[in-house]
C-alpha cells in the first residue's frame, strides 16, 4: 500500500515532479504507474510521454517549475541520457532541479549515476512505497 501522506510542498502548493521518457524507448507502462503513484501520494505530476528529447525535458522542467525530474529509462542508455539531462539543467542555470532515475538499471550502474549527479536511483523491482519515500527524501534535501 502506497503511503498517501502529503508530499513535501513549496509554500501551499504541492511539489511538482516531471516524469519523462527520454530517448527512443517506447515502453511507458512503468512510467505511467510511477506518475499515478506520485500523484496519489500528493505530488503534482507532469508526464511528458514517450520518446522525449533531452532538450525538451529540460525546457519543460523549466517551464513547469518542477522540483524533481524523474527519468524512466529501459533502453540501457541510462548513463548517457542522465548525464545529458543533468548537463542541460546546469547549462540552463537550473542545477537545483533534482534528477532521479528509474528503470532497467544494473546495480553496478547505481554509483555511476550518483556520481553524475542523480539524486536517487530506483532500479526495476523498487517498491512503489520505496519510490515515494525516496522522492520525498530527495525533495526534503532540496528544501534545506
Amino acid at each position: 500500500m502506497v503511503n498517501s501522506a502529503s508530499a513535501p510542498s513549496f509554500g501551499s502548493n504541492p511539489t511538482r515532479v516531471l516524469v519523462a521518457k527520454p530517448g527512443l524507448d517506447g515502453h511507458d507502462r512503468g512510467a505511467k504507474i510511477v506518475a499515478r503513484t506520485l500523484r496519489d501520494a500528493g505530488f503534482e505530476v507532469i508526464y511528458t510521454g514517450i520518446r522525449q528529447k533531452v532538450e525538451d525535458i529540460v525546457a519543460t522542467a523549466l517551464q513547469e517549475d518542477v522540483a524533481v525530474i524523474g527519468l524512466s529509462i529501459l533502453s540501457g542508455a541510462h548513463i548517457a541520457l542522465t548525464a545529458r539531462v543533468i548537463e542541460g539543467l546546469r547549462a540552463a542555470d537550473a542545477g537545483d532541479i533534482a534528477v532521479v532515475v528509474g528503470g532497467t538499471i544494473p546495480q553496478a550502474d547505481v554509483p555511476k549515476l550518483s556520481a553524475l549527479g542523480a539524486a536517487a536511483v530506483f532500479p526495476t523491482g523498487t517498491s512503489l512505497d520505496d519510490l515515494v519515500t525516496g522522492v520525498r527524501q530527495v525533495v526534503a534535501k532540496t528544501e534545506v
